[in-house]
């Protein structure tokens, strides 16, 4: 039997004369926890909202445990719960009550399942506060517990910590790993906190402008990003031509605040710094860093860098 829970071939999605997902091709496996990693508007959501049935394919099919008819996928979309953009709650009823007319809803027959997922996500002792009374990581919090309702195989969460102060953020992501390793879940979870993706995902899947760039695991995107020297000098800009005409360096950014990284020549740190001194620069900083996620999926994007950091709000819906 496949492991293979979530397949994708192809997957289009446009809007008039925009795609907002362009030909994505991936596979999710059980067990996972696999982050969707890309900058607003990237078609993240988009793709959320076609595995939830909110939004039709333009083009290209996908399977959830196997099946592609309208048939399966309407039941193998019984067996998940989805949390995609705000969690909708009336603030006028408690988080209990909330709950307890969305497990009426979903036809849900333990009555006792309410205080137990309200257990789960650490509301027991908020289940009678109205939710209007609550702060945004109490309201994720009741979202990510309307989808635990339901028992799911697998959860595809929308930025669940979009909006959260530190310790909140960190709330959910021991509570998302506690649900993969103790109640076996696999999670699909998008979020543009990337530091905070890299110590959560098994696996990613780096998307922009619609397009899939690379699917990898953890365990790879480690070797992948490896180590980078980390260089500061009295002259910076300097130091970067010196390195670039004497040494023929090619692979190094320079940064917002102008120190650079150099990703190649990694074994020759003495040829280096002499290079420096021998040409009047004198070195601040110059040691070994390890790349993180944020600073691979810029490298993966080049030049478009710049774009990553821009908000397009009319993107981001559709996104």
């Amino acid at each position: 039997m496949s492991d293979i829970v979530i397949e994708a071939k192809e997957l289009t999605k446009q809007y008039k004369k925009q795609k907002a997902v362009d030909s994505a091709t991936f596979q999710i496996r059980k067990g996972m926890i696999c982050g969707l990693v890309g900058p607003n508007g990237a078609g993240k959501t988009t793709i959320m909202k076609m595995l939830g049935g909110l939004v039709l394919p333009t083009d290209g099919s996908f399977s959830i445990f196997g099946g592609s008819s309208e048939a399966e996928l309407a039941h193998a979309r019984s067996r998940m719960s989805f949390m995609i953009e705000t969690p909708y709650a009336k603030g006028e009823m408690s988080a209990r009550e909330n709950l307890e007319k969305l497990r009426l809803q979903k036809g849900i027959p333990n009555a006792k399942r309410v205080d137990e997922v309200l257990e789960m996500v650490g509301l027991q002792d908020a289940g009678r506060k109205h939710v209007a009374k609550f702060s945004l990581g109490m309201r994720q919090r009741l979202g990510i517990a309307g989808a635990l309702l339901s028992k799911p195989e697998i959860m595809v969460l929308d930025e669940p910590v979009n909006g959260l102060d530190p310790e909140g953020i960190i709330e959910i992501r021991n509570m998302l790993k506690k649900f993969n390793e103790e109640l076996d879940v696999t999670i699909l979870i998008s979020s543009h906190i990337l530091a905070e993706l890299s110590q959560l995902c098994t696996d990613y899947i780096f998307i922009r402008k619609g397009k899939l760039l690379e699917m990898t695991s953890a365990e790879e995107l480690h070797k992948l990003c490896g180590e980078y020297y980390h260089i500061h000098t009295d002259n910076d800009p300097l130091a970067l031509v010196t390195l670039q005409n004497k040494l023929g360096i090619q692979n190094c950014d320079v940064l917002k605040d102008g120190t650079l990284r150099l990703f190649e020549r990694l074994d020759e740190l003495p040829l280096i710094s002499k290079t420096l001194y021998e040409n009047g620069l004198t070195p601040v900083e110059l040691h070994v860093h390890e790349a993180d996620l944020e600073s691979y999926y810029m490298k993966l994007v080049g030049d478009d860098n710049a774009e990553h950091n821009q908000v397009d709000t009319k993107a981001d819906k559709k996104g």
